[in-house]
């Protein structure tokens, strides 16, 4: 499943690799990769498999799962039509709470110990993911974990999620990712190692150079 949805990620460039000309971050890194999964929501082919593969994955890694509930706002959508495809009800995470009307920040009903799974589109340094699990948290859920689509798996990443008490299924995931472009011929295999050393350490541009100083 990895090597399929890093493909069809690639095809339609949702992930879209770089490494000889680097896109910044909002952070300022330089980075050979840029994801935008919300193009997974206008090719239907992909997104068939996409969000059957979140259900799928749900119901494997999660079969107490009672309720889903999307980050705002690129988990939205993703959540909603795995909840559709699981029977499941659904609901989602705003950033912070509305400063109107009953000044909501989880929309969707959601009843104290209710076992929860978030969906999360991609996951970086884990920030994101872990405010919407803590505000869950704190509104009473049974946090299971999370399903996200893609993730850079990153140490601070994976640190952030573990000391937070957080699991992580994704997909897909960097590496694969990075194996399959150079499989289809995407990228030449010594780019690969260009994105695993950015992978490794972004704060290192060292990468764009080959590695070298």
């Amino acid at each position: 499943m990895k090597k399929l949805i890093a493909r069809k990620l690639l095809e339609i460039k949702a992930v879209f690799l770089s490494p000889h000309k680097p896109f910044t971050w909002a952070s300022g890194i330089k980075s050979p990769v840029y994801c935008d999964n919300r193009l997974i929501l206008t090719a239907p082919e992909v997104r068939d498999i996409v969000e059957r593969a979140i259900a799928d994955t749900v119901k494997k890694e999660y079969p107490d799962c009672e309720i889903l509930m999307g980050t705002s706002t690129a988990g939205i959508a993703h959540a909603a039509i795995c909840g559709h495809l699981t029977g499941l009800p659904m609901g989602y995470v705003r950033s912070g709470a509305k400063d109107h009307g009953r000044a909501n920040q989880i929309e969707g009903r959601l009843e104290k110990g209710q076992k929860t799974v978030v969906i999360e589109d991609l996951i970086s340094t884990g920030g994101s993911v872990i405010e919407v699990v803590k505000a869950l948290r704190d509104a009473g859920a049974d946090v299971l974990g999370v399903v996200s689509i893609f993730t850079y798996n990153m140490k601070k990443g994976l640190d952030n999620l573990a000391a937070n008490g957080i699991r992580n299924v994704s997909l897909t995931d960097f590496d694969t990712v990075a194996e399959t472009a150079v499989e289809m011929d995407y990228i030449r295999q010594d780019d690969k190692g260009r994105l695993i050393a950015f992978r490794n350490n972004p704060s290192d541009e060292s990468w764009i150079h080959g590695g070298e100083q």
